[in-house]
């Protein structure tokens, strides 16, 4: 199982638009990825509605992981969303909208 350590950078924190982006890249990933704060119970990354419960605001770490074939490659891209400010005008694309 792969895991990452990443720094939330959306001014809003895992909130509305910076939830559903990264939730969306979370599910076009290609394998399982789960979200959690420190300490805290992971839950679905691909679900918009899971990485809103967990009330993540900005500048806060939380924790990736993932497993199966491709599942590096999918953290990689997944840490880079949350390290951007998504409410941003250079967040990156919803998948499916050029990513």
């Amino acid at each position: 199982m792969a895991q990452r350590t990443v720094t939330v950078a959306s001014k809003v924190g895992l909130h509305a638009r910076p939830a559903a982006i990264f939730a969306q890249r979370a599910a076009a990933a290609g394998v399982p990825v789960t979200i959690a704060r420190p300490g805290g119970a992971p839950v679905d990354a691909a679900s918009v509605l899971m990485v809103m419960t967990l009330g993540v605001p900005h500048g806060e770490d939380v924790v990736l992981e993932a497993d199966g074939d491709g599942a590096e490659a999918a953290l990689d891209d997944l840490v880079a969303v949350l390290a951007t400010d998504l409410d941003s005008e250079d967040a990156p694309p919803p998948a499916g909208a050029g990513a």
